[in-house]
């Protein structure tokens, strides 16, 4: 694998890893928030304006920024009843095909998604709840996501433009 491509593969990889591995913590935030909300509202019968909100708050941004780095590892849906059939590759020139329509999407998503976000920020945007917090900050996780996804789904488009071993497998 070329030099450049070798070192841009592993800078997007390193960097959705580490930013997965960070989100995965959210859950030890989500869990006992949740745990606290059903208590309180079933075994008091005095729920929070905020426990449900929080964790809903705190979920979005766990699930858009842990998918980049689980593209990598292979771990979103797709088709595999169709794909064993099919040679190696053609699984190959699939697969470059999937990653051309995933750059192209998460283009598309970020030019729409980042301007609201820059909106939310401008205007201080708030759930308007009872509890109200502010929402502008996880509103970048859309952008942020989408941008480190269509970096990931290049870095994979690459690995297998060059014909990497192991791009045809999860490798963690």
């Amino acid at each position: 694998m070329p030099v450049a491509i070798r070192w841009y593969v592993t800078l997007v990889t390193g960097i959705n890893r580490a930013l997965f591995l960070a989100v995965t913590g959210l859950m030890l935030v989500i869990v006992p928030v949740m745990l606290y909300e059903v208590g309180s509202r079933y075994l008091f019968n005095a729920p929070t304006v905020w426990g449900m909100e929080l964790a809903t708050m705190l979920f979005g941004p766990y699930f858009l920024l842990g998918g980049p780095y689980l593209l990598h590892l292979r771990g979103h849906v797709n088709l595999d009843l169709v794909r064993r059939r099919l040679p190696a590759e053609r699984i190959r020139q699939l697969d470059l095909f999937n990653h051309l329509i995933i750059m192209a999407f998460c283009a598309i998503l970020a030019t729409y998604s980042l301007p609201l976000a820059m909106q939310a920020m401008e205007f201080r945007e708030t759930s308007f709840s009872a509890w109200n917090p502010p929402v502008w900050p996880l509103k970048f996780a859309v952008p942020v996501s989408v941008i480190l996804l269509g970096a990931q789904s290049l870095a994979e488009f690459l690995r297998l433009w060059v014909r990497d071993p192991g791009a045809m497998e999860a490798t963690p």
